[in-house]
């Protein structure tokens, strides 16, 4: 059997089992892994080698980030600062361009805070506005989801984009900046144009079960805008000087010249290690310490936060051993050489299989890290291909079409009081614009970036 037979087989072997047979994608992973790398044949000992060094190498580095981010998040979830963030820009920019606030609300919110956890704090925000105005909740929510969604999976350091630079080996600043580029545009059009689209043709108004004012933080004990704001950019805006601190100080390694000092310190301080432990140990103090919360509230919340983590960081493990297995089975090789014989864009491969194991299985996680883990040994063939570009667009194919396999439609249905058809219309409909929007701007860019 060929190699390239060998890899799509091991794709569908993992569909079935998560799909069919409801198995963990954790274990599903490592389960597929290990039959590709034995079909292809390695030796048993060299696939549980492989496999070790795939797992060692990925969370060496995703751990940290993803559980540093999970801690700041969690921070901001518990004291409001997600709630002051939304009342300020509803406030400053007004109710006629509300709308416009929930998704620049949702852009920033998501970078540090996952996406089901700021939808739900901020979705009592989007029942009063709905109450307010008289308007459709979908005028506010979809923004509000947009922005979450984007941001969610396109900007680093939320664990999806995090996880899949690194087993592409793409720069993390590189990563942030690029999903910035499309995200903004993409955020736009699948947000309040979309919203304001859908809500004019579809009116859902505010649950019966939703109390007035219930689930929000008084507005006295809420942090201040621009602490909130701070906290959120202080580790973006590092890690984008510390990528281009290493861009200047290259010319003077290939030289075996001495670096600077000023771009040591700044490639140190911009290092994500480095850059999400300060923004950290600021949001247990000014967050924590400074609005009177004890040493023993700030440690359960960092500890709470850890619990989802646990999960991605496994799989996101998982989807390296996945990695790690094709390259060493010289699978990559062979699939890099069919790709370049075929003609065939690597952005768009990316963009297609995850797009395909995420309409399959549901799971966005899941369709990043099998897609990262399928295209890493095919970019060693194509050296002039940026991985961050590719990143972006695996991060649009595993947002494609939510649907009832997704705890997302789930959530958003219930939260919005929607029925399933509704909710197909609407947010379904919101994530495929993502998606598409999403790739066709990593396209056009990246044939000028």
């Amino acid at each position: 059997m060929s190699l390239l037979w060998i890899a799509l087989l091991g794709i569908i072997a993992l569909l079935v089992l998560v799909i069919v047979f409801r198995m963990q994608a954790f274990v599903a992973l490592l389960l597929v892994s290990l039959g590709v790398g034995l079909a292809a044949g390695m030796p048993p000992n060299a696939v549980i080698q492989s496999m070790q060094n795939g797992m060692g190498s990925t969370l060496g580095f995703i751990a940290v980030v993803v559980g540093l981010g999970s801690m700041l998040g969690a921070m901001l979830e518990e004291t409001g600062g997600a709630q002051q963030l939304a009342r300020t820009l509803v406030r400053k920019l007004g109710q006629d361009r509300a709308s416009w606030a929930m998704a620049i609300t949702g852009f920033l919110v998501s970078i540090p805070v996952f996406f089901d956890v700021g939808f739900i704090i901020l979705v009592p925000l989007v029942y009063s506005l709905a109450r307010a105005t008289k308007r459709s909740t979908l005028y506010y929510a979809i923004p509000l989801l947009a922005g979450l969604a984007v941001t969610h999976a396109f900007v680093p350091p939320t664990p999806g984009p995090v996880a899949v630079a690194e087993v592409l080996k793409a720069d993390l600043g590189k990563v942030i900046l690029y999903g910035l580029l499309a995200g903004i545009p993409t955020a736009i059009v699948a947000g309040p144009i979309f919203g304001r689209y859908i809500a004019n043709r579809i009116h859902v108004p505010v649950p019966e079960w939703v109390e007035a004012g219930k689930d929000e933080v008084p507005d006295e004990k809420l942090p201040s805008f621009g602490l909130v704001v701070s906290l959120i950019l202080l580790p973006i805006a590092l890690i984008v000087a510390g990528s281009f601190a290493n861009l200047a100080a290259k010319p003077f390694t290939a030289q075996n010249l001495p670096v600077p000092v000023f771009y040591q310190a700044l490639g140190f301080l911009g290092h994500p290690f480095t850059a999400l432990i300060i923004a950290t140990l600021l949001a247990f103090y000014s967050l924590g310490r400074r609005q009177g919360l004890t040493l023993d509230a700030i440690q359960k919340i960092a500890s709470k936060s850890l619990g989802p983590a646990g999960l991605i960081i496994l799989v996101t493990g998982a989807g390296g051993v996945f990695k790690q297995v094709l390259v060493d089975s010289k699978i990559g090789e062979a699939m890099a050489q069919s790709l370049g014989n075929l003609g065939l864009s690597p952005v768009l491969l990316a963009f297609l299989i995850a797009s395909v194991v995420r309409i399959a299985q549901g799971s966005a996680t899941v369709a990043m890290m099998t897609a990262a883990g399928f295209m890493a040994p095919i970019l060693e063939g194509f050296p002039n291909v940026d991985p961050a570009w590719v990143t972006i667009a695996i991060a649009s194919g595993a947002t494609i079409c939510s649907h009832v396999n997704d705890s997302g439609f789930w959530l958003v249905k219930q939260y919005l009081g929607m029925d399933e058809k509704t909710t197909f219309k609407t947010w379904t409909v919101m994530e495929t614009i993502i998606a598409l929007v999403g790739v066709t701007c990593v396209l056009i860019l990246s044939l000028f970036i």
